[in-house]
């Protein structure tokens, strides 16, 4: 049977404070100090909803073997490409093979869950990333509300940590929000009307279908999960429903905000980390009509370490406190950056065909005479005691820790965060490669740090709007 093998979650470092956002809008509406407490999480510069899918599948893949995956399906409403397939790119970045089926999923952020659900009746290995990193108008109850993030899952029916039990789904076109073709933004509708015809009504009918397929009584139920954005509303729903009060899951509204299409599988990846075997988890989303799954876990997730679960994604963070770094960051604050921001940034997009595995996997090569590990991969070994020609196997890196050997910090190079951060980093196999340096801090950079590679954006070409992508150097 098809069930959950492995998951992974990824959430960016920065939290920026939302009394730090109502500070700067309190005094146009008042009512937003009712949702300036704790925390949302923030997209560095460089993040998109790609960059967050590819760290999450990295988390998910751990120590799996990527060529037996059959599929990759990516979740999001804010997918960076409408015409290039998002999936795609992640597929290249991940190295996983050319033979499997890609697929982008959207229209509501019930797009996470309807594919989990999909892939769970379905059959093969399959990699299912859900990830978003959206927009909001300033001074907006959005702009609190929402948080980046991403999560991914491997399914398949090697060891399952969780299996199907029942599931319904209902398609109803009610609009509790909606963004039109070229717009920024959402535009939402009266929150009481989405609370109780909406929410109100639709989940209990998804639930209520969902037990009777699976033959489960809801008081059973060991864990309720329902992204929701009103507070308290999961337990009433859950007392609506039978559902103990224990049971509901808390939706994460105070450490990172609503993740869109990812954040169904955000919160059921933090359940699996506490959950044990013979638990009955009920995970529920809402968008455009409603889904419910009801999941069994089983005697494999007891045993089961991910590589970066809810937990470590939580804790990996820094309190930002500067608002006005949410709107440049989204493009939402014009700015004057200087004559060394301009340039025609026109990505060739020949040669970022012909050397994709080099700059999209970042694959490099490996000398099969002499064992010498280099970045890029050339005709000519670079050990100077070697230089064997047409030697070099395909060798990644992407995966290999690395060490920082030199680096700068650089105010008068353009970069939307100065100062630009770059240095040489070495491999631990051998190899050097001269890269760009993100997340770090002014001060926190020293030769000999610690480093892994991430994938981020190079550059946006704002002419053409096509985003360029490489890896960089961050604090391991």
């Amino acid at each position: 049977m098809v069930g959950i093998v492995g998951y992974g979650v990824y959430l960016p470092r920065l939290r920026l404070s939302r009394a730090a956002i109502f500070a700067s809008h309190g005094w146009f509406n008042p009512g937003l100090k009712a949702l300036a407490k704790g925390e949302r999480t923030l997209a560095y510069w460089d993040e998109d909803a790609i960059t967050l899918g590819v760290e999450a599948g990295r988390a998910a893949l751990a120590g799996r073997d990527r060529a037996a995956l059959d599929g990759i399906a990516f979740a999001s409403v804010s997918a960076p490409f409408q015409e290039r397939q998002n999936s795609g790119v992640i597929a290249k970045a991940l190295s996983l093979p050319r033979r499997l089926a890609s697929l982008d999923l959207g229209g509501s952020t019930r797009a996470g869950a309807s594919a989990l659900l999909r892939l769970l009746q379905g059959n093969g290995t399959q990699l299912l990333i859900a990830a978003d990193q959206r927009k909001a108008r300033p001074g907006s109850t959005q702009e609190l509300l929402y948080g980046d993030g991403a999560a991914a899952f491997v399914l398949g029916d090697d060891k399952p940590l969780v299996t199907l039990l029942g599931a319904a789904s209902f398609s109803e076109d009610f609009i509790d929000h909606y963004r039109g073709q070229g717009e920024d933004f959402d535009y939402g509708w009266e929150e009481r009307w989405i609370r109780d015809e909406g929410y109100g009504r639709l989940i209990p009918e998804a639930v209520a279908a969902a037990l009777k397929a699976a033959g489960v009584k809801a008081e059973t139920i060991t864990q309720f999960i329902l992204p929701c954005a009103f507070p308290g509303l999961n337990a009433t729903l859950a007392k609506k429903l039978g559902i103990k009060p224990e049971a509901v899951i808390d939706t994460l509204h105070a450490e990172c905000g609503d993740t869109g299409s990812a954040h169904a599988l955000l919160l059921l990846a933090g359940a699996l980390e506490s959950a044990k075997p013979g638990d009955t988890i009920l995970l529920c989303c809402f968008g455009n009509g409603a889904d419910a799954l009801l999941l069994r876990v089983e005697q494999a997730n007891a045993a089961y370490n991910p590589a970066r679960g809810l937990k470590a994604a939580l804790g990996r963070k820094r309190t930002e406190n500067n608002y006005a770094k949410l709107l440049a960051f989204n493009d939402l604050l014009p700015r004057e950056t200087g004559i060394r921001s301009e340039g025609d940034r026109q990505t060739a997009l020949t040669v970022l065909h012909r050397k994709a595995d080099m700059l999209t996997s970042l694959i490099g090569g490996k000398c099969r005479i002499c064992g010498t590990a280099q970045f890029p991969k050339t005709r000519i070994c670079v050990n100077p005691n070697c230089d064997a020609i047409d030697s070099q196997d395909e060798h990644p890196f992407a995966e290999t820790p690395a060490g920082v050997l030199s680096w700068s910090a650089d105010w008068l190079t353009y970069t939307p965060e100065p100062p630009q951060h770059y240095g040489m980093v070495t491999f631990a196999e051998g190899g050097r490669l001269m890269t760009d340096f993100t997340d770090v801090d002014p001060g926190g950079v020293e030769v000999g740090m610690a480093m892994r590679m991430v994938f981020r954006i190079k550059d946006i070409d704002r002419q053409r709007g096509f985003r360029r992508y490489f890896w960089k150097a961050a604090p391991a």
